[in-house]
């Protein structure tokens, strides 16, 4: 009788323990939330949830930049100088 009760109370156990491994397992396999960032190395941004590409970005030593952008036969070249002022050009050929 007693062998009865201790196999009841490993099995037990062991059933627990497997229980819990799966529910684990399955905490950890749920895709989490859609980053917001990209890496580096990447050739777009996300931006509102849609794909938006990047540019070739030069920056400079004195905070100024420029980034010339390419879609089909059109250029878009975007400037900051580095007293703050903001330019965007567009050029098709």
């Amino acid at each position: 009788m007693t062998i009865r009760w201790q196999n009841r109370l490993v099995g037990g156990a062991a059933l627990a323990l497997l229980a819990t491994g799966i529910a684990g397992a399955a905490a950890q396999s749920e895709p989490s939330a859609p980053s917001a960032s990209v890496p580096r190395n990447w050739n777009y941004e996300i931006k509102d949830g849609k794909r938006v590409p990047k540019g070739h970005r030069v920056t400079q030593a004195d905070g100024s930049w420029r980034e010339e952008m390419r879609q089909g036969p059109c250029v878009t070249v975007k400037q900051k100088t580095a007293n703050g002022d903001y330019s965007e050009t567009r050029k098709c050929d």
